[in-house]
C-alpha cells in the first residue's frame, strides 16, 4: 500500500514539475532540450513525425519575437481562435476572433488527438 502511494505521488510530482503547462514553459523545454530525442518526449504519442530535426534546430537556434497561447474552438459551421495569457498561473482570455473560412479549413485539416 505504501509503495503504491509513493509511485502515485511520484507520478503526480513528475507531471506537475516536468510537464509544460503553458506556451512559455513549452518554449523553455524546447529551447533548452539537449537533443531532438528530448523534444520528442514532449510530443503526444503518435505525433512525433509532425516535427522534424530541422524544425527542432530552428527552434533552438532562434528566439521567438513573441510567444502566444492560442486555442481553436470548433462549432458546427464556425471556428474561433481564443488567445490566452501565456506563462501565467491563471488562464485569462486576451482576445476572441472568428476565423476566416480559409483559416478554419486549414485547422480542420490538421489531425486531431486520437485520429
Amino acid at each position: 500500500m505504501a509503495l503504491a502511494l509513493v509511485i502515485i505521488a511520484g507520478t503526480v510530482y513528475y507531471l506537475l514539475a516536468f510537464t509544460p503547462k503553458n506556451s512559455v514553459e513549452l518554449y523553455e523545454k524546447i529551447h533548452f532540450a539537449d537533443d531532438y530525442e528530448t523534444m520528442e518526449k514532449l510530443m503526444l504519442e503518435g505525433y512525433e513525425d509532425h516535427v522534424t530535426e530541422e524544425d527542432f534546430a530552428f527552434l533552438q537556434e532562434n528566439s521567438p519575437n513573441t510567444i502566444k497561447q492560442l486555442s481553436v474552438f470548433e462549432y458546427n459551421n464556425t471556428s474561433y481562435v481564443v488567445m490566452t495569457t501565456p506563462g501565467t498561473q491563471k488562464l485569462e482570455v486576451l482576445e476572441v476572433e472568428e476565423l476566416p473560412e480559409e483559416v478554419r479549413n486549414y485547422f480542420l485539416g490538421l489531425p486531431n488527438q486520437g485520429d
